[in-house]
Parts: structure tokens; sequence; C-alpha cells
């Protein structure tokens, strides 16, 4: 069965695409679950990592084209906090605008161009191709590299997080009045969560802009729902636990969300509908506590229901 659903070769792309839109995932598991902050500036923090990554590395630059990318995702974080925490825009609000203008920036970044190429140019994933000429790694040395990347995020944000400034980042999204209350400025450390949830996503965009050596100004387009989908699931497989474990378990989410959508593109499913498709995914896995918990209530009571039914017969 597996078999005919899978093939080598689609379930190591679905495995390398997760492992990149991993990273975006755990920039929304720094600002939506830590923060508690809705940042719709995701899909265009994502298109600018894109494009600066490209500009960068078909100038010859694939290294420095991913920190570029990274440190324009700070920009954008940035600013996506000034709003918030300067000018006092809601934060959803703030996200909508700095989304919306980033469509211009990306857009002049480019070149004025709707599209940029690499082909022809050095990536990180040409370079780990000559690393090694071994049969196996040939094919997933992709796999690798994105695996290796995305983990090393991992363990680099359990450290952050687990710093005086990462745990005031931490106590910000719980209760922001006490953080106030303990000396320490709430602005300060939602802007830092931010910057960091920006690079983040821009790294993800800087990484597919090599993968796939292109930008395109619409690749950023649903890149919210997706990684909150992917966040759902990783969150309801796990729910406690260290830093360490439970973005891992975003990871997992985003590799599971991956393996999800190849199986539907195995059954033919129209590509226009996979926006759907996400939509139902992030439903279902939002919605699943919450209805395993009714269920688990309502088991109970019929439980009790029939054991009053019982002393009464007794």
């Amino acid at each position: 069965m597996l078999s005919n659903l899978f093939s080598a070769s689609v379930l190591v792309t679905a495995l390398e695409l997760g492992f990149l839109y991993a990273l975006v995932a755990l920039a929304l598991y720094i600002s939506f679950t830590l923060l508690n902050i809705a940042d719709l500036s995701t899909d265009g923090c994502f298109t600018l990592g894109c494009a600066v990554g490209a500009i960068v590395a078909s100038a010859g630059h694939p290294f420095l084209a991913l920190f570029a990318a990274m440190a324009a995702g700070v920009c954008s974080g940035f600013i996506t906090a000034f709003l918030q925490t300067r000018l006092g825009v809601q934060s959803i609000l703030a996200g909508i605008i700095v989304n919306t203008g980033l469509y211009t920036i990306n857009f002049m970044v480019m070149g004025n161009s709707s599209k940029v190429n690499v082909f022809g140019n050095e990536t990180i994933f040409s370079l780990a191709k000559g690393v090694s000429e071994a049969g196996w790694y040939r094919l997933t040395y992709k796999l690798i590299l994105a695996a290796v990347i995305t983990i090393l995020m991992c363990v680099i944000l359990h450290w952050f997080l687990n710093t005086t400034l990462g745990l005031s980042i931490r106590a910000t999204g719980d209760n922001e009045h006490m953080v106030r209350a303990s000396s320490i400025n709430p602005s300060f450390t939602i802007t830092v969560g931010l910057c960091v949830s920006g690079s983040l996503t821009a790294l993800s965009g800087g990484l597919l802009a090599q993968y796939q050596k292109s930008c395109d100004i619409n690749f950023g387009t649903g890149q919210v729902t997706i990684a909150l989908a992917s966040l759902m699931i990783g969150e309801t497989l796990v729910r406690r636990g260290s830093v360490l474990v439970r973005t891992l378990g975003v990871v997992l989410g985003s590799l599971l969300y991956r393996v999800i959508v190849a199986v539907a593109l195995r059954f033919h499913l129209p590509a226009e509908a996979l926006k759907l498709t996400s939509a139902i995914i992030v439903t279902i896995a939002i919605a699943a506590p919450y209805v395993k918990e009714r269920m688990d209530f309502y088991r109970r009571r019929r439980a009790a229901s029939a054991g009053k039914g019982a002393d009464k017969n007794a």
C-alpha cells in the first residue's frame, strides 16, 4: 500500500521541504505560542528572505545569502514590533500592514522583477553535493543538509530561550503585567522575540531560494497557514516537555504536514486545492484536543449515569 502512495524520491522530497518549512513553524512557535501574538507578516517576510537570499546567492555568495536573509527578517520583525509597541497598533493589524508593505519592498529587492533565477550559480546544496560520491548520499544530500540546519536552529533556540532574556520573552507571553512589575520592559522582549521570529522565517525563504534555484514574488503566499498547520500538528503530538522537545515536535509536525500533502498529490488532488487542504488540516489539529476533551467528558458522564442507575436498581 505504501509503495503505491510513495516512491523513495517523493518521500525524500516531502521530508526535505518539511525541514525547510519547519523554520517558519518555529518562528510561529515564538510569536504565536510564546509571545501570544498573531503575527501576519509571515508571508511577506518569507518572500523577503527568499528574495534577498536569491539576489546574494546569484552574486556568488551562497553562505552570505543566508545571513543576509536573516538580517532582512530581523528588520521585518523589528518594524512589526515597532508598530505594536511604540505606535499602539494591534498585533494583527501591524502584521497586515507590514505584509502589505513588504510586497513592494520584495519587488524592489528583486530588481523590479517578479522572479529571480539562481541557475548556474553555486548554492549550499550544490556545494554539499560534492562532499561525497557515495550513492546513498547523492540521493539524500539535500535532506541531510536541511535536517542539520533545522535541528541546529532547534538547539540554538533551546539555548536562547533558557537564557535570562529568553526566559523574559517566555514570561512576557504568559503575563505581560507581571513582567512589567518585575522591572522588565515588555516592549523590548516583544521586539527581540519578533526579530528572532522574523529571522527564522526569512532563513527558511533564503534556503528555499537556493533549494529551488529561484525566487518568485508569490512564494510566500499562504505560508502563515502552512506554518500554523505544522505548529498545531506538532503541539498536538508533543504538548509537554522542554523547549528542545517542543521545538522538535514542531519540526515533526512540519514533516507530517508535508507527508500529508504528498499523499494528497498522489491521489491527484488539484494544486489549487492545497490551500483548502491546509485549512482543513489546521482546523483538525486545533479542534482535536477540544473534541477529545469533550468526548472524555461525555464518557465520564455516561459512566456516572450508569453507576447511578445501577445503584437505584440495587
